[in-house]
């Protein structure tokens, strides 16, 4: 199940069931069922999001929260997602990407996050990014990285 959230208007933004294909892309063959909120945000709330949970001040394009369980619990609920809109338009704009393929990949970005995945180190960074390609390739969304 996926639950979005809009704070700016939703007008041009992927609707709840792109969300809901994204994410289930995302958690295919990693984890049976995934309960994940996704809220795109505007850049004051984004910037104020970042700053308060990284200590960086501006918006940024994905964060991910990971759901806190009590050891032992096994629910689906795997964490919140949460898009800046501004930050992921400009991007998809200066990267020669659609608006829907940039919120998939930061969506399947952000999710990949929710189940364990990081990109701390090189190692770790090709392993994620392996299976970002891997993932959106499935949705017949082209190689994010290919244009490095």
């Amino acid at each position: 199940m996926v639950a979005v959230s809009y704070g700016p208007a939703p007008n041009g933004l992927p609707d709840e069931e792109a969300f809901e294909n994204w994410v289930a892309a995302a958690a295919k063959g990693r984890r049976k069922t995934v309960e994940v909120s996704i809220r795109v945000v505007d850049g004051v709330e984004g910037q104020a999001l970042n700053l308060k949970y990284r200590h960086k001040d501006y918006p940024t394009n994905v964060l991910s929260f990971p759901a806190e369980m009590i050891p032992g619990l096994s629910l689906p609920l795997i964490g919140d997602v949460v898009l800046c809109a501004p930050v992921v338009a400009k991007e998809a704009h200066d990267q020669g990407k659609s608006l829907d393929e940039h919120y998939a990949h930061l969506t399947v970005h952000g999710v990949l996050h929710l189940l364990g995945f990081h990109h701390e180190t090189v190692a770790e960074a090709r392993a994620m990014e392996a299976m970002e390609i891997q993932v959106l390739e499935s949705l017949g969304i082209p190689d994010p990285y290919g244009a490095r």
